[in-house]
């Protein structure tokens, strides 16, 4: 309450950028999840600013659902969460081993990837509550062979409570074997644990994908990320892709003009003068650069939506993006003019300004751009 009261009395400054975020799109996209697998928990990934949506923002939109527990990767994170978000946090980054004893161990799990962090939590005292994540074949982190592993650290087992165990897919979009060959062997190191008298209650190898392409009801949980904010894992080659489809995007990011600059015919604008008018026409400025999160891969190439009353109109950015200024070619109408918003990003998928299309564009993915926005963007819940 406190902090409610001191968030609705702080002033608010007027702002030229802001990002608006769906809550209905949120909340939609995690019970159309949910329906995919019935008989598992939902965990939704909240790392990274929650994907440049905002962390803060997420969790309290998430605290209007059923959800127990959201993954972050790293402590500064999970003090954002402890204060926002009503449930537990599921650590899965890795931290220095002196740091686990700063956790608010009351709310919090933890992946342990390897014995000194196990070591360092089973000094704590405390019976910490922890997640085994095991390499299951993407050979970045986890434990390789849990056999060993167990023997090897089985002092430390008995400090520690094991409530997880975890992995991650290395292609879960595709249509390999490898989904095949992960589950295999995380579901041998699950038999492991139960012949060791150890049943871990939550069982997680999904990412977002892996929510449509797993089908093994052993798995307990799953840990969405991209899917969550409404966007589609897979390629449209994919026979998840159609399904996948009902998710829908929740962010819309908007901005406003600032200067208006008339150009002849010839004339070019920006670093490099890699854009010329083909025409005489209007240039409008706008305050969001690279800085802000608009990749200059984009320079001459994106388009996006001009406001006007109820029409939008398209506009294409014209030069190469500074670093907190781009142009937009608006042509020779009188649409544009100072304080008028710019849609950088349409949550509507069939807009050439989709974040899909903008990645596409840019040679990139979507996940590249989201967690590129900057975290001062204004954020609003809508």
């Amino acid at each position: 309450m406190i902090n409610y009261l001191r968030q609705l009395l702080k002033p608010k400054y007027p702002t030229l950028n802001r990002l608006e975020i769906d809550s209905e799109a949120i909340l939609h996209n995690l019970n159309f999840l949910q329906t995919q697998q019935p008989q598992a928990a939902m965990i939704p990934v909240l790392k990274s600013n929650a994907y440049g949506h905002g962390l803060k923002e997420i969790c309290s939109i998430l605290n209007k659902s059923a959800v127990k527990t959201v993954a972050i990767d790293s402590f500064p994170e999970a003090q954002i969460v402890y204060r926002y978000f009503r449930g537990k946090v599921l650590l899965i980054g890795e931290m220095p081993p002196a740091a686990y004893r700063h956790l608010n161990w009351s709310r919090t799990e933890v992946c342990v990837y390897n014995g000194e962090t196990l070591k360092a939590i089973a000094t704590l005292g405390i019976k910490a509550r922890i997640h085994l994540f095991v390499n299951s074949g993407m050979n970045r982190e986890g434990i390789k062979n849990l056999p060993v592993f167990w023997k090897e650290y089985n002092d430390c087992f008995s400090q520690v409570e094991i409530v997880g165990l975890c992995s991650h897919l290395l292609e879960a979009e595709g249509n390999g074997d490898s989904n095949r060959l992960q589950e295999a062997k995380f579901f041998q190191d699950l038999e492991f644990l139960h012949q060791e008298s150890c049943y871990p209650a939550l069982v997680h190898l999904g990412n977002s994908a892996g929510v449509f392409a797993l089908s093994d009801k052993r798995l307990s949980a799953f840990r969405p990320g991209l899917a969550i904010y409404g966007y589609n894992p897979f390629s449209p080659e994919s026979p998840h892709y159609q399904r996948a489809q009902n998710l829908r995007p929740a962010l819309r990011l908007i901005t406003t003009i600032v200067s208006i600059q008339s150009l002849s015919g010839g004339e070019t604008v920006s670093y490099n003068a890699s854009y010329r008018a083909a025409r005489d026409t209007k240039i409008a400025v706008i305050p969001f650069g690279y800085y802000e999160g608009l990749d200059r891969r984009l320079s001459n190439l994106a388009s996006f939506q001009l406001l006007c009353g109820d029409k939008k109109i398209s506009v294409k950015l014209a030069g190469r993006v500074c670093m907190n200024l781009s142009c937009l070619d608006v042509g020779g109408g009188e649409e544009a003019s100072v304080g008028a918003e710019v849609v950088l990003v349409s949550p509507h998928r069939q807009d050439f300004n989709s974040l899909e299309n903008l990645a596409r564009l840019q040679g990139s993915i979507p996940y590249e751009l989201l967690v590129k926005f900057q975290a001062n963007i204004r954020k609003i819940i809508v």
